[in-house]
Parts: C-alpha cells; structure tokens; sequence
C-alpha cells in the first residue's frame, strides 16, 4: 500500500469540497483508496507533467478534478493540490 503525506494546503480544499459538494468529496475519497492499493490501475489515469511542474504526477478524479502529486520513493507520494485544470498552473 502507497503512503500519501498531505500539504496544508490540499486537506484545506478537500475540507472545503466535503462541506461544498458531499457527492464530489465522496468520489475523491474513492479514487484516493483506489491510488493507495493500485496506483497505476487504469481508473486514475495517472501521468507524468511537464513544463513549470515537471517531476510532478496527476490522476483524475472525474473528468474535471485531478490530483497533482510528488512520488518521494517507491512506496510515498506527496499530495500536493486538488482541483480542476486550473491546478496545473
């Protein structure tokens, strides 16, 4: 099983979206249980990125929300931010 360290940063939106949009928080809990037992499984999409945030990852929670994470070794990553596209700038 993957171990994820969260920013500040990301458990505040997350904190957010759970008063916001249950349906949504819900989801992304799904998807974050699904990444710990099976990160590469086909569901997230995973991907590297490039550009101003290369060395950095994405998957998606749905077709609008992704993760961007940081892989810190083979069995770690670091969840950085929660959102929609606007995450990657």
């Amino acid at each position: 099983m993957i171990k994820v360290i969260y920013t500040a940063s990301f458990i505040r939106e997350l904190k957010r979206i759970e008063r916001k949009n249950e349906e949504l928080y819900e989801e992304i809990l799904e998807k974050i249980n699904l990444f710990k037992n099976r990160k590469n499984h086909s569901k997230l999409r995973a991907h590297k990125l490039h550009g101003s945030i290369a060395g950095f990852w994405s998957f998606s929670i749905n077709y609008k929300y992704r993760i961007i994470f940081e892989p810190l070794n083979k069995n770690a990553v670091f969840f950085h931010d929660i959102g929609d596209h606007d995450v990657y700038k």
